[in-house]
């Protein structure tokens, strides 16, 4: 699992950094990513990106302000384009279906494969065998939500040695084992999982938030997050700025990290007031006397998403 952002400024895209967009690439797990957030000029970050919109599974849209949604329409007809045909899931607000149903049908984009927009107002959205995703709402000028996105744990190595001594190699036999079968082997002997099997790796979590003054739901969303993505508008000394257009400061971003027990804290959406390379390590500082782990969310950077101790 990483994390790539290609939108990291706050209201409006600079000469330095486009408005929001994040994308979790699902390495071994899935071979496919998924986006949060799809500012203008996602399309374009994503063609200078290791990512194709052909290996896009699901849109998790926070809240339906315009830097975080006006480039799904052109995404999504670009998509069918660039061999985009398997379904694709989209999830956000009680809006977002008449937003991307009214662009479609008045430009006429023809779509080959299968859009399933979901509508919510938070609660469990997904799962399979191998995720979980759940989402609260938070505290934004309009309706604006957070994402916890959860790994279930995986199964324990093979005992390669053990397996060898009884003929087994790397093949089907392997996946029935890590699947819980247990098999026979070619010298006669039945083998359990449980025999060959050490003890379960412990699923990550990826908590995602839109754009939040600090609210109660927060902490929960974070609770022992591998990795917190924040918003970090304005530097405390704006403080009063920040609650009056519903946001956040990086002291406050730090803040949540520290009382959730995240374990890596991302910053973004920085105000275009913070320009120069100087005023973005102000408000990293800000964050780290709290909260040391933090990281400045960089456009076109990978960053790997550790289980504790990796």
């Amino acid at each position: 699992m990483e994390l790539y952002f290609m939108g990291t400024n706050a209201g409006v895209p600079s000469l330095e950094r486009n408005v929001t967009s994040l994308a979790l690439r699902l390495l071994d797990e899935r071979r496919s990513f998924w986006l949060f957030d799809c500012g203008e000029g996602t399309q374009h970050q994503i063609l200078r990106s290791p990512l194709k919109l052909s290996k896009l599974e699901s849109i998790f849209i926070t809240h339906l302000h315009g830097d975080h949604l006006f480039g799904l329409p052109g995404l999504l007809s670009s998509r069918a384009y660039q061999g985009g045909d398997t379904p694709l899931s989209l999830y956000g607000p009680p809006g977002l279906k008449k937003f991307v149903n009214t662009a479609m049908d008045l430009s006429e984009s023809r779509i080959s494969y299968k859009i399933d927009i979901v509508e919510h107002e938070g609660g469990c959205l997904f799962e399979d065998a191998t995720f979980r995703v759940e989402s609260a709402k938070l505290d934004h000028r309009i309706s604006s939500y957070g994402y916890r996105v959860i790994e279930k744990d995986l199964p324990g190595k093979l005992d390669i040695e053990l397996l060898k001594s009884h003929g087994i190699t790397p093949g089907p036999l392997y996946g029935k084992l890590k699947r819980g079968e247990s098999i026979v082997a070619p010298d006669g002997t039945t083998l359990t999982p449980s025999e060959v099997l050490g003890g379960p790796k412990k699923g990550r979590v990826v908590t995602i938030l839109g754009d939040t003054r600090p609210c109660p739901s927060v902490i929960p969303l974070a609770k022992d997050a591998d990795a917190l993505v924040h918003e970090a508008t304005f530097l405390h000394e704006l403080a009063d700025t920040a609650h009056t257009y519903h946001h956040s400061t990086a002291r406050q971003a730090a803040e949540a990290a520290k009382e959730a027990g995240a374990k890596n804290l991302y910053l973004t959406h920085f105000s275009s007031r913070y320009k120069y390379e100087d005023q973005l390590q102000g408000l990293l500082h800000e964050a780290e006397t709290i909260f040391p782990n933090t990281k400045l969310a960089r456009e076109h950077v990978v960053y790997p998403v550790l289980r504790s101790g990796e």
